[in-house]
């Protein structure tokens, strides 16, 4: 089992140690930051969010039996009006959580924080086509795929296409009755 809390200042060094490459660093959150990742850039990144009515949160994954800091994941572009948002920068770190479904514990925990807690309609998220594991997770959460964005994204002389996921909050509450 897992916890989320606040991503915090003292939670850089973690983070910053597993985005160890260039192509790691785009696979987990697009063209927004610049390798290497600094802690300039998690400052900005962390500027007006996790308060209350931010338009985004940010969480650092806890593995409960270890009391470790082991992942991270954001909920961010809040769109209270029309009650919407968009799950980014997920990451297990630790390798030794690989493969214990916490990565699939982590996106249901901030599912229900979105409806359950947020009350929103619709939360979406982007995952390039190549990464099996994540969009096996993501459908398991109850995801669907709306869309392949072919060539989104260049990375040296490569072209990554991007599957564009979503979930409502009927969807969800189906989901969440059988758990």
């Amino acid at each position: 089992m897992i916890t989320l809390r606040y991503f915090e200042q003292a939670d850089f060094k973690h983070l910053i140690d597993w985005v160890e490459t260039p192509e790691f660093m785009l696979q987990w959150a697009g063209p927004s930051f610049v390798f290497p990742l600094n802690e300039f850039q998690l400052k900005e990144y962390m500027k007006d969010a996790n308060k209350k009515d931010s338009s985004s949160y940010i969480y650092s994954v806890i593995d409960d039996e270890t009391k470790k800091l082991v992942g991270h994941v954001s909920l961010s572009r809040i769109d209270r009006n029309n009650r919407s948002a968009r799950i980014g920068r997920v990451i297990l770190g630790d390798p030794n959580t690989k493969g214990k479904g916490l990565c699939c514990q982590m996106i249901q925990q901030v599912l229900k924080i979105a409806f359950d807690d947020l009350k929103l309609h619709r939360v979406t998220l982007g995952v390039f086509d190549f990464n099996r594991a994540a969009i096996a997770c993501y459908e398991k959460a109850g995801f669907q795929k709306e869309g392949l964005r072919r060539d989104h994204q260049k990375f040296g002389d490569d072209y990554w296409s991007l599957w564009e996921m979503g979930i409502l909050e009927d969807e969800w509450r189906k989901i969440a009755e059988d758990m």
